[in-house]
């Protein structure tokens, strides 16, 4: 069941309570955006983390009482977080990924919030549509990815990943959202050009340096999903090549104030109050350079 009507559900209209969880969690920076921007906000709630896996998901949501309003999940947890949730917007549908659940005495409701992210954080780099692209990797954020690059117009992707066989669930999504999704083997030492390249393996992925300056030969702009290993084989091969790299940071920062307007309002769209200054407030935290 999709869910598109705006509208808030809480467990408690006075639950203030919410965390991140994921396996492993010590990394994350969500905690330092949510709380800089509740501070401007005037919103009394309080964000931690908790290292949560697959085997222990289920458990750990049932024992959330009224006080909680809504979780963040990161990986491995969006798959089951998709499968936990009674309802799911758009893009959690299309990708099967969910990142935020807000509690509801009828049912979680699941939200991914990583697509807009995506397509605001490249809003920022001045990118607003895009013809074509490439996607390095083929595991679950590509698809966040593909679906953000429909969003933004575009009608050809290709997808450069280890085994070809990973490919076939994004070819599939890319039949429903109209986009042809091509793939070429990792190794290739020859890529045609393309505007953009959103890479989203791991920050730790063993990349050959020649595989890596093939693709920012002919790769674009690239954004890495990555921001806890920085820089990573990618982004060197972009500055070797003179091309320009944006980290996951930017992604980290739109995604997480999506998943605030979804906590408060229980709606992705509908901008905060102040919201200009919450945003700036998460930037400062995280040691961003304001939009260009």
């Amino acid at each position: 069941m999709v869910f598109r009507a705006p509208g808030l559900g809480v467990l408690s209209a006075h639950a203030s309570r919410l965390e991140v969880w994921g396996d492993p969690i010590a990394h994350s920076r969500s905690p330092q955006l949510h709380a800089a921007a509740y501070d401007v906000l005037g919103l009394d709630w309080t964000y931690g983390r908790r290292r949560v896996n697959e085997a222990s998901f289920a458990s750990e949501l049932a024992g959330l009482d009224d006080a909680w309003r809504g979780l963040s999940l990161t990986m491995p947890l969006k798959g089951v977080a998709f499968a936990a949730a009674a309802v799911l917007d758009r893009r959690a549908e299309l990708t099967g990924a969910v990142n935020t659940l807000l509690l509801d005495a009828d049912g979680a409701r699941g939200f991914n919030t990583d697509v807009g992210g995506i397509v605001r954080t490249l809003a920022d780099d001045g990118i607003m549509t895009v013809p074509q692209a490439r996607i390095v990797g083929a595991g679950a954020t590509a698809t966040s990815a593909l679906v953000a690059l429909g969003e933004l117009g575009a009608r050809e992707v290709d997808v450069i990943a280890r085994r070809s066989e990973a490919v076939a669930p994004l070819a599939e999504l890319g039949r429903r959202i109209g986009i042809a999704v091509t793939t070429t083997p990792f190794a290739a030492s020859v890529h045609a050009d393309v505007p953009l390249t959103i890479a989203t393996l791991p920050g730790d992925a063993p990349v050959p340096d020649a595989t890596a300056d093939a693709l920012a030969r002919s790769g674009g702009h690239l954004l890495d999903v990555v921001y806890g290993h920085w820089p990573t084989a990618l982004s060197a091969a972009w500055e070797r090549a003179g091309g320009t790299a944006r980290s996951g940071l930017g992604m980290l920062l739109h995604q997480a104030l999506l998943q605030i307007r979804i906590f408060r309002d229980g709606d992705a769209d509908t901008p905060l109050d102040h919201e200009g200054d919450a945003l700036e407030a998460m930037r400062q935290a995280l040691g961003e350079p304001a939009a260009a």
